[in-house]
């Protein structure tokens, strides 16, 4: 039965895991079967729960929808949840639920090694019944983001939701076998955000004979990443997908659509500017470079193929594990701040940066001015990519 609010506010929508990453950093280069010496650091994660609390820092309230085990670990992630005064409704609490943990082992440079994750709760108990209870949520939201960790039952039944009331859907792939679960629901999703190998394995999904390949880059330049990636990210965009927010490690974003994406905003009447992210909106659109303006005007004139190459900013790295959910937490904040896709994705990169330069997986604040310095250098240094065509 559906959960009934007389006030219902437009708080956006995060759908998917909370998990306790138990993280393992090795002080030399580890060896198959015997220890090294290193360190071992329990985390709060779940990409979901990654996303969500990054928003909730730079200002959005979002909404979660997930699911906990009554267990230390279920304890310790709720616990901080509501200590951050976040609502708590939408999480599935029994004692039948394995709260979802994932342990990574880390190398020297803080990148994933090896890792296992045992996350079925999520699958088990994110039902389309539980999700169908907070419809109106998801009605009223500005942006509904799912996660590819729930099963295809749940995901239909999310999108459809969203659908029905035209509020647009993010889908995170998470891995490159759960990021395969787009192919039932690609009619409607607004953003997706795969990095390099699940772009593929997502073309892959919804064309016949695995025609795509993974790529070998070998130091190669943007442009030449760019050309190899475009059947596969054009597969995508025929397909239904909106905007393509595709990461590229240290060399940052490719931000592709059917024609120019900073036309792309969340309406006004769903959007929230107070607090943070109304100083975030206020300080990124007074000073959004000139040098934009006459390129949106050319190519608001091409219905086809745009792409546009945001680059990633120096850091002193110490764990790259949750830069990527604090991109698509940094961008879902400031689009529902009223920022364009081109504006959120500058902005999503520096509070990725941040996020890389602090043990935790989301810093426990953010700066405002660097925020807005970074991205503002970020946007500044963005580089329309060549041959902006149909395929």
């Amino acid at each position: 039965m559906e959960k009934q609010r007389g006030d219902v506010k437009a708080e956006p929508v995060v759908i998917g895991g909370m998990v306790l990453d138990i993280q393992a950093t090795s002080s030399i280069p580890p060896h198959p079967r015997t220890t090294c010496p290193g360190k071992v650091h329990y985390v709060r994660g779940g990409v979901t729960r990654n996303i969500a609390e990054c928003m909730s820092k730079l200002g959005a309230e979002p909404f979660m929808i997930s699911a906990l085990g009554i267990d230390m670990a279920g304890n310790l992630l709720l616990e901080h949840w509501k200590s951050a005064k976040l609502p708590t409704e939408g999480i599935r609490k029994h004692q039948d639920i394995k709260t979802p943990t994932v342990c990574h082992i880390l190398d020297t440079n803080g990148e994933v090694a090896a890792g296992v994750a045992s996350v079925e709760a999520v699958e088990m108990f994110l039902t389309p019944e539980w999700i169908q209870q907070f419809k109106h949520k998801i009605h009223s939201a500005p942006i509904l983001m799912v996660d590819a960790n729930l099963s295809p039952p749940a995901l239909e039944a999310s999108c459809r939701i969203a659908a029905e009331a035209n509020v647009p859907v993010w889908f995170e792939p998470v891995s490159i076998a759960k990021s395969k679960r787009i192919a039932p629901v690609v009619k409607y999703i607004t953003f997706a955000s795969p990095n390099e190998d699940e772009l593929i394995a997502m073309a892959n999904s919804l064309s016949s004979d695995n025609m795509f390949r993974s790529i070998e880059r070998n130091k190669c330049s943007v442009d030449t990443l760019f050309q190899m990636l475009k059947p596969a990210i054009w597969v995508l965009l025929e397909k239904g997908v909106k905007i393509l927010v595709v990461t590229i490690g240290s060399d940052g974003v490719l931000l592709c659509s059917r024609g120019e994406p900073s036309s792309w905003r969340i309406g006004p009447e769903k959007t929230k500017r107070l607090g943070f992210s109304g100083q975030l909106f206020g300080t990124v659109t007074s000073s959004r470079p000139l040098n934009w303006y006459s390129d949106a005007k050319v190519l608001e004139r091409s219905p086809y193929f745009f792409a546009v190459h945001s680059p990633a900013l120096p850091a002193s790295v110490v764990r790259l594990t949750g830069a990527g959910d604090c991109l698509v937490g940094g961008m879902l904040a400031s689009l529902c701040a009223g920022l364009d896709a081109m504006q959120s994705v500058a902005i999503g990169i520096a509070v990725a940066k941040a996020s890389v330069e602090v043990d935790s997986n989301v810093p426990s604040q953010f700066s405002l001015a660097t925020i807005a310095g970074d991205a503002r250098m970020v946007y500044s240094a963005a580089k329309i990519l060549p041959n902006q065509s149909k395929l």
